[in-house]
């Protein structure tokens, strides 16, 4: 369903502006300091509600959390954001915008439409950052170079009303597989072509671990990030196979599979980045087990395999 905001939804003024370096802010009574940057995005998780989400991340001291839209405009976008900022929560990203890439206006026009109503929704969450994929190749075409044109189309009319709302647009590159059907940014080089033409406090590019461990050219990129302050956000996921049936849910937990961690954080700290750092797993296997026990399993691993 669409969300409305309530008549006392939180909307932040439009001058907002916020810091995509800064780690999450930090609740009343702080937690370990290794644990200041991490932040669960709901997907881990997706077996709890949003209730269970923010009381369990209080209680395992995460400070920051990911969310999705469709969970938030289920739950009900005021109450969503009246939920994470009482507990004192870190709304690091929300996901997810994009779908630029159909030909035919009249979906154009809608994408553009639902993507207005995304950076709408962050900017009512105090969300840092609007994740996107850009979307896949349109029916019958092989013309990949044009869809990417038209992502930078989509960023060009989105861009003003966004950063008018502080929310930044992230333009998150996915593996190769996913060319065809889902996102014809495959590369951090590719994402950052785009997001360069704007300026870097409207569009930036996200770093997602899953996504790019195989690119031999990604510590080059991710140092061009930082010369032009790029990155936007950092995700974290391991690589196992074999990849399953669809591969959308092939995501491994921290040190299961072949992904350096810890030296993607430290070519990533090395950009300049200094914000949140949020594990976002795809995995049935994670979903079919005690949310607090993937939760402690998660930050263990986060301390073992990312710090």
């Amino acid at each position: 369903m669409t969300a409305r905001p309530d008549a006392d939804d939180p909307r932040p003024p439009t001058a907002r502006v916020h810091d995509p370096t800064a780690a999450p802010a930090p609740r009343g009574a702080p937690g370990p300091a290794e644990l200041r940057r991490l932040s669960l995005n709901q997907q881990t998780i997706r077996q709890w509600t949003l209730p269970e989400l923010v009381e369990g991340c209080v209680a395992a001291d995460v400070p920051g959390v990911g969310l999705w839209r469709a969970p938030v405009q289920e739950y009900g976008l005021g109450q969503t954001a009246r939920l994470v900022r009482a507990a004192g929560l870190a709304v690091t990203s929300l996901c997810r915008g994009g779908f630029f890439t159909a030909a035919e206006p009249a979906e154009r026009a809608a994408a553009l439409a639902d993507n207005r109503l995304a950076i709408d929704e962050a900017a009512t969450l105090g969300a840092r950052t609007l994740v996107l994929v850009a979307g896949g190749l349109p029916a019958g075409s092989r013309d990949l170079l044009g869809a990417r044109e038209r992502v930078a189309d989509a960023l060009a009319d989105l861009a003003p009303y966004a950063a008018e709302r502080g929310v930044r647009l992230a333009v998150e590159p996915l593996h190769p597989m996913y060319a065809a059907d889902r996102c014809v940014v495959s590369t951090l080089a590719q994402a950052l072509d785009l997001a360069e033409r704007f300026p870097a406090d409207q569009v930036g590019v996200v770093v997602d671990t899953y996504h790019l461990w195989w690119d031999d050219t990604v510590d080059a990129q991710l140092a061009r990030a930082g010369e032009g302050g790029r990155v936007a956000a950092f995700q974290v996921a391991d690589w196992v196979t074999p990849l399953p049936a669809g591969v959308l849910l092939g995501r491994g937990q921290l040190g299961d599979g072949c992904v350096p961690l810890r030296h993607f954080r430290e070519v990533v700290d090395a950009s300049g980045y200094r914000g949140p750092i949020e594990v976002e797993i795809f995995n049935p296997a994670l979903w079919e087990r005690s949310g607090a026990e993937v939760l402690a399993e998660t930050v263990r691993r986060y301390r073992a395999h990312v710090l």
